[in-house]
């Protein structure tokens, strides 16, 4: 890798895309995990394993480097998992009104979850509190393109789920957000 600087430039439409203007093969390490360490909520091991493995022209999109990052997460402990997982914010709950990252209430918002009604706030904080007492992590939804009515329907159905279920779904929706956070840049 050499010593880029991260830069930006303009592409279709007037937005500002990072692997036009800095292919991610192109930024020495500690750039690279300055802009993609946060892709993965408040877990940049990620990004720095994948610099420790290389990171090649093949990983110059968003889409390849998603799956890059996905095969860090897949190869680590299930303990690594876990706080992956439990790095998240609650949906809509009384914590996910206080102190998230900008991507994470910019999703929330997106999804209209900062317009709860009070009945709506009442039963996602209920449904937080038995999720994260049988599960040990957050309810985690990749919530763009949803309509909060949309989560808390997928809420009431995966707090059902067994634990293997539901951590390994918990998986695909992180990978999910990762996807969209790197496709959005």
């Amino acid at each position: 890798m050499t010593e880029n600087t991260p830069s930006t430039a303009t592409g279709p439409g007037g937005k500002t895309s990072l692997f036009t203007s800095n292919p991610p093969s192109t930024l020495a390490a500690k750039s690279f995990v300055n802009l993609y360490g946060s892709v993965y909520e408040h877990s940049p091991w990620i990004a720095e394993r994948l610099v420790e493995n290389g990171i090649t022209p093949a990983l110059d999109s968003p889409e390849n480097l998603a799956s890059a990052m996905q095969v860090i997460v897949e190869r680590a402990t299930r303990d690594e998992k876990l706080a992956l997982l439990r790095s998240h914010p609650d949906l809509a709950g009384k914590l996910a009104l206080a102190d998230l990252t900008t991507s994470s209430r910019n999703e929330q918002q997106g999804a209209g979850l900062d317009q709860c009604s009070k009945d709506e706030l009442v039963r996602f904080s209920e449904l937080n509190d038995v999720y994260k007492g049988k599960f040990g992590f957050p309810f985690i939804f990749a919530v763009k393109g949803f309509h909060r009515t949309d989560i808390l329907a997928a809420f009431e159905r995966r707090v059902k789920n067994d634990m293997d279920t539901e951590f390994n779904e918990a998986l695909q929706q992180v990978h999910r957000i990762a996807l969209l956070r790197l496709q959005s840049l």
